[in-house]
């Protein structure tokens, strides 16, 4: 199983001090998150994408190059890619120049975003949100299995003999994950090309995902990818530790009553009972943690969000390492003896998705999606 951290790059003041890091300090600050996850044993680093403050991370193919060149074994993916608002012509180039900086050590996720001014400022309209969504997935798509293609839509001019390049390294495109918080079209989306589903799971009751969930399952199993509990699933999370829970609850008070999303809203400890929220000690996060696991079913990468709401990165980098200590290797046990053998143990990764599609080369059948 995948185990790690995404960041959505807030700039928010820390309310115990008034203050709030610069946009260059921010920025370098998730780059040494990146660099600590890797240290600390997690194997992914998520950035989202946004356009609008108090966000600073608008291009994260920037952002995943550099920490590219300051890491070795990190798995680089995103927590949303506009798929709406982007050009899938441009994600194609993007994401394929930055697989071969990182050695296929790429993902991604597409996402519709939740900020609705975003569509006019790239010049669309949100109320074709779900139609840009599945038109320029579909041109993507093909553009990383097609040399040249020949495309014509509703949303963008068509293309004539285009070949988008650099080409997917060895000929493989990204693993590709599709995240909704409330969209049962997405999650058929994804099960229609055999892609991921990430649910966010931070900010909603169970009761919420698992009807996301169930639907890609069963869609998975219907379009002919294997079993339902064989579908890809990743699931977000969010956590504050400390060794002992009091000391958490009292340290992480201050920045959820004012946290730009759930600040002065319910109670963090009715928050913490109706979401995934966890703030407590290392022991709590990993009983929680395996809940998942009866809510959803086996899945394969477990993210956290771990450094919003002003927590300054001491803190952050603090509670990476009690993940990697504490927390990531205990779960990677227990997920790991309930699975059974029939269903994948992590999600694909470029080196699995080259050697399935050498092997179906071989044997005649049909290459990687």
């Amino acid at each position: 199983m995948q185990f790690g951290i995404f960041s959505v790059g807030d700039v928010t003041p820390d309310p115990t001090t008034g203050r709030a890091p610069s946009e260059a300090e921010r920025i370098k600050a998730m780059v040494a998150i990146a660099e600590r996850a890797e240290q600390a044993g997690l194997d992914v680093f998520a950035t989202g994408e946004h356009h609008n403050p108090p966000f600073v991370p608008s291009s994260p193919t920037t952002m995943l190059g550099y920490v590219a060149a300051r890491t070795e074994r990190l798995i680089l993916s995103t927590a949303t890619t506009l798929i709406t608002t982007n050009d899938p012509v441009k994600i194609a180039e993007d994401f394929a120049m930055l697989q071969h900086l990182a050695d296929g050590r790429v993902d991604l996720m597409m996402g519709r975003g939740n900020t609705g001014p975003v569509y006019p400022w790239f010049g669309k309209d949100i109320r074709d949100g779900i139609a840009l969504a599945i038109e320029n997935y579909n041109l993507l798509h093909r553009l990383w299995r097609e040399d040249v293609v020949d495309w014509q839509g509703e949303h963008r001019t068509p293309l004539q003999s285009f070949t988008a390049t650099p080409r997917p390294l060895d000929g493989v495109p990204p693993f590709v994950w599709h995240g909704s918080i409330r969209s049962p079209e997405i999650a058929e989306q994804a099960a229609y090309y055999g892609d991921g589903f990430f649910a966010n799971h931070i900010f909603w009751p169970k009761e919420h995902f698992q009807r996301l969930i169930a639907l890609y399952r069963r869609r998975y199993e219907h379009y002919g990818h294997g079993a339902a509990d064989q579908a890809i699933v990743g699931l977000g999370g969010q956590v504050f530790m400390r060794r002992n829970s009091q000391d958490a609850v009292r340290e992480f008070r201050p920045y959820f009553d004012n946290a730009p999303v759930y600040g002065h809203g319910p109670s963090l400890e009715e928050f913490t009972a109706e979401t995934p929220l966890t703030v407590g000690s290392p022991e709590q996060v990993v009983e929680k943690t395996l809940t998942f696991r009866d809510y959803f079913g086996d899945y394969q990468r477990q993210l956290f969000l771990i450094d919003h709401a002003g927590l300054p990165l001491k803190t952050v980098l603090e509670q990476i390492d009690i993940l990697g200590e504490e927390v990531v290797p205990v779960l990677r046990k227990e997920f790991e003896a309930l699975r059974p053998a029939h269903v994948p143990a992590t999600a694909p990764t470029h080196a699995s998705r080259v050697a399935a599609k050498q092997a179906a080369e071989q044997t005649g059948e049909e290459v990687v999606r």
